[in-house]
């Protein structure tokens, strides 16, 4: 069953809509039009409570702008692109700077921070976003469209289709973080984490990729062998001092463009709740909620703190476009940018 009300109103006075999803034995989903964003999973843990385990905001005006990126899809380029400039096709294109000396998330208009136009579709909810030739400083007609269904089985999943009308480049994600003892219940660090990922991207004091990648064995980078989340963190490893803890990259071991693969999976031994993440992205980033403290209060009536949860975000490495080993997120006029996400809950 899907229901849809109106949520509130933008800054512009945009109508913004909330969407609830539920499924046959009680679970659900909430989605809001700003940002076509994630605002709640409601999943029951090994006694069969439900509780909200994605990070979020009781209004919608704290969605816009919000540090953490709640729940939401940045674009048109998640992630950092160095110093806000890239060439295509031998042009130069200059970008907003909003993180240090880099552009992030498609700066501080990206399309987390606009309303989408939105609709019921069958048993899925559909988000589009037309984001206009030169926006942020783009080049081409983008046209988004977020695609969600909510299964009985209590797996969400995310389509993103794209399509351009000149030359661009794209890189588009989910940016929900999950406490899978409940949002507002406390740190993350006791999770234990797993990833399908032997190497990571090394990064400068900025965090944009320095090229190339490393294995993770023998480092703190290494999740292929479940462990908590907290283990290493404080550990004495250049790349966890420069983020304040996990911040970084991982490439998916065996992805292949088209394919969907396990890229990351999660676990609370409290609570039972495990959660499975699948895509066809190449890479996975995973971020610790480092600088967490300060954003707007959560759902529960309480401000996070650092660590209070963790998003997982399959997509292409940051600053592809300037890194020419890493996969292309270049798009170009004819072609679908296609990408999917599913988050599949259970529990042990």
């Amino acid at each position: 069953m899907i229901t849809k009300k109106l949520w509130g109103k933008s800054p512009k006075g945009e109508e913004i809509f909330l969407y609830t999803l539920t499924n046959a034995s009680g679970a659900s989903v909430k989605l809001s039009s700003v940002g076509a964003g994630i605002v709640s999973i409601n999943v029951p843990d090994r006694d069969g409570k439900l509780a909200d385990v994605v990070m979020g905001y009781n209004d919608p005006l704290e969605y816009f702008a919000d540090g953490p990126c709640s729940g939401k899809i940045p674009g048109r380029v998640a992630g950092r692109i160095a110093k806000g400039r890239f060439t295509l096709d031998g042009v130069e294109y200059n970008l907003p700077i909003n993180n240090g000396p880099n552009h992030l998330h498609g700066g501080p208009d990206g399309f987390q921070n606009q309303v989408w136009d939105s609709r019921i579709e069958g048993n899925a909810v559909e988000f589009m976003y037309f984001s206009a030739d030169g926006e942020a400083g783009y080049p081409g007609n983008l046209k988004v469209v977020a695609h969600y269904e909510w299964d009985d089985d209590n797996s969400l999943k995310l389509a993103i289709t794209a399509e351009t009308d000149a030359p661009t480049i794209v890189n588009l994600t989910n940016h929900a973080y999950f406490n899978l003892n409940g949002e507002g219940s406390g740190t993350v660090l006791g999770h234990i984490m797993r990833l399908n990922a032997s190497e990571w991207v090394p990064t400068d004091e900025n965090l944009i990729p320095t090229g190339g990648t490393l294995p993770v064995a023998g480092t703190p980078m290494d999740f292929v062998t479940p462990k908590e989340i907290g283990r290493d963190i404080r550990e004495n490893f250049p790349a966890l001092r420069m983020g304040r803890g996990y911040d970084h990259c991982w490439f998916i071991d065996g992805a292949t463009p088209g394919q969907i693969t396990t890229a990351a999976e999660l676990y609370s031994p409290a609570s039972g709740r495990c959660l499975e993440i699948l895509t066809d992205q190449p890479a996975v980033v995973v971020y610790t909620g480092n600088w967490l403290f300060g954003c707007p209060v959560g759902k529960a009536g309480r401000s996070y703190f650092n660590h209070d949860a963790v998003a997982i975000e399959c997509q292409h490495p940051a600053d592809a476009i300037n890194q020419p080993g890493f996969p292309s997120t270049v798009l170009r006029p004819g072609e679908v940018f296609q990408e999917a996400i599913i988050w599949s809950f259970s529990v042990k």
